[in-house]
């Protein structure tokens, strides 16, 4: 890949359009091709079959990953995890500036750059191709930290886990970058892993396990055989960080086998009878900060914050209850200082509840938001109303009743995967109002135009009557109708915990991005969640004059903002185990 002239930030893209309509059917064809072809041509099991090595050599490779890390002066290892990223630039390359920088200040904390970069999934947005890898993921990092030396191949050691996004091609761009022999240059990091999961000894105590689920929520049996054969090598009471692309702990109630799968990755290490424990559980795929606590003080943390459009915390339970191998797992939503009166706490995410929902209302102006989607429903409205002035009888209003019923109820129950009453009654009463709104304008329309149109029994007069009604429908959809599905979202996420990621995918919400900075040690570790509130705007980003290209230096990035970026510690989490010290930093 070849870096691009200075002055071409202008052609890298912005936060993904979700409710274009031709992206919609873009990735209905993705999500249904992957869907049927994913189950007959499982690339975990193509690059198991290519990958003939012993069972040792994945040992060695696991071994061989700790030399690549440097430990501080008291002895700890850091290492850095980021997930969702790559949708817009401008947040991509924000948090790749952050994570790039030898050393980060976070308020009076200094937290040195992580030895090792793991990023949690979804690479990039909105599918996978080799543009979005290259405009979207190569060039936010490798600007970030440019590459000093393109032939040398030590460098710090990046690692990926696929999320859903990434298995929309079927896999095949991930592993062609992330999986090969010869390490990729994503900047300064350099790849590692062979496969699309993958296990890697950090520490003397300290492991990582990144599982790859695949499309279908399971585990392939090399995958298993994978993971066996390594938590029987590892040292007994070894200390595990267990990674998946999704937070099962957060889809129980909509997506079990997410969890499950989860839970089956925890049970191989915990039923290897060599003591091993599993401190922290991992993910990203929500796009946010949270963070609930189980049984010893298990941290189960969501961290989705590279890039990608903003998710809500306001829906998130205050308790969930899941089992985990032998025993029920009783987990509570952590608490951490609240930033506005340090004698007072707060639920453990960001961006907080207040603001979540604060900034659901914007949905009230989801037709200028969103104009595209907007004019489809313009559309729609005029092709029905057309319908009308043809027929003007009750089956035709019964029709139109019937098809957005049909449709609205049917996308809902699929998107939050339930068939609850809830869901059932407020897609209801969204599409009552679409017919509503839509069959009396129609008469209106058709009743004004039927006493002031002319028929002079010319053929184009049909034309010139449709193009009347058209002028008359189609801003109807488009205020009226697209601002009745933008209503729906802004309450229905504000009162019945639906719509999660409609109504803030149409937001497309760049900011309040947040990454993992982890210190390990023998006895413990430290967790620090730093979050970025504000993103430059595109226009705010200028040429450092430090950076030589001719001799790039991976600590002078190619572009600075005009206004230093800020970020601030979410929270910090400490524990020492045999004594708990875990809570927010000050």
């Amino acid at each position: 890949m070849v870096e691009k002239p200075l002055d071409d930030t202008k052609t890298y893209p912005h936060m993904a359009h979700w409710f274009d309509p031709v992206l919609l059917l873009q990735l209905l064809n993705n999500v249904v091709v992957s869907s049927i072809f994913g189950q007959y041509a499982d690339r975990r099991l193509m690059i198991a079959a290519l990958d003939t090595v012993p069972p040792e050599e994945h040992a060695r490779r696991a071994e061989e990953f700790r030399t690549r890390l440097k430990p501080d002066d008291q002895g700890g290892v850091w290492i850095d995890w980021v997930a969702d990223l790559g949708d817009g630039f401008d947040s991509t390359y924000a948090v790749a500036s952050l994570l790039a920088k030898k050393q980060l200040k976070v308020g009076d904390v200094d937290l040195p750059r992580g030895e090792a970069l793991v990023m949690g999934g979804d690479e990039v947005y909105p599918k996978a191709t080799r543009q979005a890898y290259t405009h979207q993921l190569w060039q936010p990092y490798a600007w970030a930290a440019p590459d000093s030396s393109k032939k040398n191949d030590a460098g710090r050691p990046l690692l990926a886990i696929p999320g859903n996004h990434d298995w929309y091609d079927g896999l095949v761009l991930f592993l062609a970058l992330f999986s090969r022999e010869k390490p990729w240059h994503i900047g300064a990091w350099r790849s590692y892993q062979r496969r699309s999961y993958f296990a890697v000894r950090l520490t003397e105590t300290w492991w990582l396990w990144a599982t790859d689920i695949q499309l279908a929520d399971n585990m392939d049996q090399p995958q298993f055989d994978y993971f066996k054969h390594i938590a029987a090598h590892m040292p007994e009471n070894s200390k595990i960080i267990l990674c998946s692309a999704e937070p099962g702990w957060l889809y129980t109630d909509t997506n079990r086998n997410s969890w499950e799968i989860m839970e089956y990755a925890a049970g191989i290490a915990m039923n290897a009878g060599r003591g091993h424990a599993i401190p922290i559980l991992l993910s990203g795929d929500t796009h946010h900060y949270s963070r609930y606590v189980g049984k010893d003080d298990r941290q189960y943390v969501t961290s989705g914050g590279g890039g990608a459009f903003l998710h809500p915390t306001h829906q998130l339970k205050q308790d969930i209850s899941l089992r985990l191998v032998d025993h029920r797992e009783a987990l509570k939503l952590g608490t951490m200082q609240n930033p506005n009166d340090q004698n007072r706490t707060t639920a453990a995410a960001y961006p907080s509840f207040e603001t979540s929902r604060a900034l659901t209302l914007r949905n009230a102006f989801f037709a200028f938001s969103n104009w595209d989607f907007s004019l489809l429903m313009g559309g729609v409205y005029f092709v029905f109303a057309a319908l009308i002035s043809l027929r003007d009888h009750p089956d035709v209003y019964a029709l139109i009743a019937a098809v957005f019923g049909a449709s609205l109820i049917g996308y809902t129950i699929k998107q939050e995967v339930s068939t609850k009453f809830k869901i059932w009654f407020s897609s209801a009463l969204h599409a009552a109002a679409h017919a509503a709104v839509l069959i009396c304008s129609a008469r209106y329309a058709i009743a004004f135009n039927e006493q002031h149109f002319a028929w002079n029994g010319e053929w184009w007069d049909v034309w010139k009557w449709l193009g009347l009604l058209a002028a008359e429908m189609v801003p109807v959809g488009f205020l009226i109708g697209s601002t009745l599905f933008g209503l729906n979202m802004m309450v229905t996420c504000l009162l019945l915990r639906m719509n999660r990621n409609d109504a803030f995918s149409s937001l497309r919400i760049g900011a309040y991005n947040n990454f993992l900075r982890i210190r390990l040690t023998d006895d413990g570790f430290d967790l620090y969640a730093v979050g970025l509130e504000k993103v430059p705007q595109r226009d705010d980003w200028i040429a450092n004059s430090k950076h030589n290209r001719n001799a790039p230096d991976p600590e002078v990035p190619v572009f600075v903002p005009k206004t230093e970026l800020k970020p601030h510690l979410i929270e910090r989490v400490s524990l020492r185990f045999g004594a708990k010290q875990a809570g927010p930093a000050a």
